[in-house]
């Protein structure tokens, strides 16, 4: 069932848990993500990054696909079809692709920009009935070649962009793309902690959930935090069943070269972390 995200995010905030946000690159990780979020009675967000969005032929493309998969499967849980670290033209696009949730990612430019671009594009947001994310500070790490130095988000700027009318809030609080180096000094739970209360309670968003210690995950949940975005997790799952497979030689046995077939222990081991994150972050049975 397509939705926008804002009332699951606002049930995930007031259930003291988060709904994952897993982002697809093709039909066996959107398959993979939503029967798992079928299985589990669990509200679900599928993540689109720009780069993704263009590798799957454009957004109208992805846009198209989720809507039929979920129809063709049965999916009643609460599914948002959302832009990830969206730039200003690329939210618009996906506004008219049909999406059904957006993220503005206007951190790397001066908070007066960012405040002027983000308030038109929570009106046009609102206007076509879909959800908003904005983001102040940046995650560390890169993504679709965008990077990122981890700055700590300043609270008097969230609480200026989430003044605007967003419906939740990426924050920058140490946390980084892709896999956490062994010097990583962890999640920056004061700044949590000020950017929650300055922000007037809005859902917050822990990007990079890759790699994140189960602890962390529960207490950036107990302040505020309402969605999770994970995309590397399930990368390197879906690569590591994949090479087993090969390697096992099970491609040259009969017709394992199948695509069907060689695709099928990726598509496993993705559902087998969507599994574990949903089952972490709290959100089963909350559909």
């Amino acid at each position: 069932m397509l939705v926008n995200a804002t009332n699951m995010l606002l049930k995930a905030r007031d259930g003291h848990y988060a709904v994952g946000q897993f982002n697809i690159n093709n039909l066996e990780w959107t398959k993979s993500i939503l029967l798992t979020a079928q299985e589990l009675n669990s509200p679900v967000i599928l993540g689109v990054s720009e780069g993704a969005g263009k590798y799957m032929t454009g957004f109208k493309t992805v846009a198209a696909m989720v809507k039929a998969m979920d129809e063709s499967l049965g999916i009643t849980v609460p599914v948002a079809l959302h832009l990830d670290h969206g730039t200003y033209e690329g939210a618009k696009a996906c506004v008219a692709a049909g999406f059904t949730s957006i993220m503005f990612d206007g951190s790397h430019y001066d908070i007066d920009e960012n405040v002027a671009k983000t308030t038109e594009l929570v009106a046009l947001a609102h206007d076509h009935g879909l959800s908003i994310e904005a983001e102040v500070g940046s995650i560390g790490g890169e993504e679709d070649g965008v990077v990122g130095m981890g700055e700590i988000a300043d609270p008097a700027q969230c609480a200026k962009i989430a003044g605007l009318g967003i419906d939740f809030l990426a924050a920058g609080i140490g946390n980084i793309h892709g896999k956490y180096p062994a010097n990583w000094k962890g999640l920056d739970f004061d700044a949590l902690d000020k950017i929650h209360a300055s922000t007037n309670n809005i859902p917050l968003v822990l990007h990079g959930g890759t790699g994140i210690p189960e602890d962390m995950i529960k207490k950036a949940i107990s302040l505020g935090v309402s969605k999770i975005n994970v995309n590397t997790e399930c990368q390197l799952s879906f690569a590591d069943a994949t090479r087993k497979y090969i390697e096992a030689g099970k491609d040259l046995q009969g017709k394992g070269f199948d695509p069907r077939k060689l695709l099928a222990p990726g598509a496993e081991a993705i559902k087998a972390t969507v599994r574990e994150k949903i089952e972490l972050f709290g959100s089963a049975n909350k559909a």
